[in-house]
Parts: structure tokens; sequence; C-alpha cells
């Protein structure tokens, strides 16, 4: 036979123990928010990869490469936000510079500003960007052109460059936004002679698929931001459209001699935390 008081006992030590549980958790949540708000979202990390491509031409060996991408200003990131950006960037010392998009969130505001700044930046071999999504969003995607041009920066819509040295040739290719404009790699690629080197900059990494058909080695994108929230040991929680397959990091496409590297950014959009994802701006060294 069973003891009643026992039971209201354990009923009641349970319960007690579910508020506890339930109250450390709601503790932990508020404290990751807050980690994610005040901290980590400014905590910008510079990640160095040794890149091998492929038939690079001798006089690009050692090429030092910055890539960064996604400020989203005016998303929770101000002028403050991109003089620490280039100030980094700086400090690096770059032979070349590429943004793969969305400078903007959802306003134009900052811009004429955020230009002032960029063109602090400097690289021997050249300034180039490409537009996002949010740039389009934005309605205003000329005033973010001129904005790139202000700051010596070469908007590659569906066209490319080449860049010389001491005889060697590089091909650095852009696309159009994916998601929002219209992007065409067979007219970014036109006219490069067989057997060049080619570098694509394009929005969203998961159009590397479309994009392994070329003659690219390797392209560089943006768009995820890794995920924005990660969770230990699981990933990402969400990622936009056309940033599922390449969320974060270094990839080789399958089937093909294409690499794509996809940067986890600088800004935040919806929410304005990153958690187990600190912005990043990459050094890529060329081999």
């Amino acid at each position: 036979m069973s003891d009643p008081n026992l039971t209201t006992v354990t009923r009641r030590s349970f319960l007690q123990q579910a508020l506890v549980l339930a109250g450390r958790l709601v503790g932990l949540g508020l404290l990751s928010g807050l980690y994610g708000y005040g901290w980590e979202r400014k905590w910008i990390e510079v990640t160095r990869i040794p890149l091998t491509v492929p038939d690079l031409p001798e006089p690009f060996r050692g090429t030092r490469l910055v890539h960064f991408s996604d400020l989203h200003l005016g998303h929770y990131s101000g002028l403050e936000d991109v003089q620490r950006v280039v100030d980094v960037i700086r400090q690096e010392k770059p032979d070349l510079i590429c943004f793969t998009g969305d400078l903007v969130d959802e306003s134009t505001r900052l811009v004429p500003g955020a230009a002032q700044i960029l063109r602090q930046l400097d690289a021997p071999l050249g300034k180039f960007a490409v537009l996002g999504n949010h740039d389009y969003r934005a309605g205003e995607q000329r005033v973010v052109r001129e904005a790139w041009s202000e700051a010596g920066f070469a908007v590659l819509d569906n066209r490319h460059v080449r860049l010389e040295k001491q005889g060697g040739r590089l091909y650095l290719a852009g696309v159009d936004d994916v998601l929002l404009g219209a992007p065409d790699v067979k007219r970014a690629v036109a006219e490069i002679p067989a057997g060049e080197t080619v570098i694509l900059l394009a929005h969203e990494p998961d159009f590397a698929d479309e994009a392994a058909a070329y003659p690219i080695r390797l392209q560089l994108s943006g768009h995820s931001h890794g995920g924005q929230v990660r969770i230990p040991w699981l990933g990402a929680v969400l990622t936009p459209k056309l940033s599922q397959k390449y969320v974060q990091g270094l990839y080789r496409i399958e089937g093909s001699g294409m690499q794509v590297y996809t940067t986890r950014g600088i800004g935040t959009t919806i929410l304005p935390i990153r958690f187990c994802c600190r912005p990043e701006i990459t050094v890529l060294t060329l081999t």
C-alpha cells in the first residue's frame, strides 16, 4: 500500500526541480543572448588560410587576398563598425581586396559616410565588389554601386578584369546578385582565354554548383553569415536560401576542379546576435 505523504513529497520535489531547471535554462538563454548581442557580434576573427589555386601564375604566388562581406549597414551596424573593419584589413597589408555583397541591410542612409571610410583601404592589385540581395532590397542599388565607386572599388556586374603582375595574368570575375539581380556567369567569363586562372565573386555560395560548369578555379562568397547562430556539435540553426550547402569555410565542388570559400561575413540581419559564429575577415594567401 502506497504512502500518500510520500507521493505528495515526490510530486512537490519534482515540481521544484522542474522550476529550478526552467529558471536555469531561461537564465542561460538570457546570458547567451547578451553575449551574442553585446560581445560576439563585434568580435572580429581574422582567418588566415594558405590556399592552393591550380595553374596560378608564378608572379601571383604569395598574393594576399583579403575577402570580406555582409557589412549590413544600418542593422545595429554603424560607421564605427566600418572603421573597425577597415583598420583590421589595413593591418593585413593586402595585395588584393574583394567584397562579396550586402553593404547595407534595408537602408542606404549610412552609405555616403561608409564610402569615405572604405576609401582608406589600399591594395596594389585593386579593390573589387559585387552586390548582394540586401543591396537590392534597399531599393537603391544604384546608390550602393556609386558608393563602391566613390570608395575606389570596381563593381563586377557580370564582367571580369585582368590583373597583371610581372608578366603573369590573373582574371577576377563577378556576377550580379543571384536572388534579386540578373546574374550571368557566361557573360562574366566571356572572352577570357582558355587555360587562364579565374577567380569569381558571387554573393550566394550555392551558386558555385552553376559556376562550376565554367573554367573557374575559385569562387568567393558570403550571404550565409555562417548561420549567424550556431549550436555546438549541431551547426547552423538557419541559413538563407542559396547558402544551405556551402555554409562557411572552404569546399571543393564535387566533379570539378573548383573551390568555394564562404566567409561568415561581418554584420547581422533579422536578429542583432551572433553565437558561436564570430564575424570574419579572411586572408587567403594564394599558392
